[in-house]
């Protein structure tokens, strides 16, 4: 699995935008939202509006991060 960003389009409030993330982040961030019952662009939109100044995808990765932790430990 390459290490290198892909860029996909996401569409946050009715405007397309592109966003570079790893793909291990891309599927981890699908399997979110299906968890979540979310289609992607409304997942993206809840991080896109709680971001502040922090750019997209690195709220996105932050937020993927979290999940990931949290989900850890609560299995231990």
């Amino acid at each position: 699995m390459s290490g290198r960003p892909v860029k996909h389009s996401l569409t946050l409030h009715g405007h397309r935008t592109s966003v570079s993330l790893e793909e291990v982040f891309w599927t981890e961030f699908r399997r979110i939202a299906a968890e979540d019952g979310l289609a992607l662009n409304t997942l993206a939109e809840r991080i896109d509006e709680a971001r502040g100044d922090v750019g997209l995808a690195s709220a996105i990765r932050v937020h993927v991060l979290e999940r990931a932790l949290g989900r850890s430990e609560g299995s231990a």
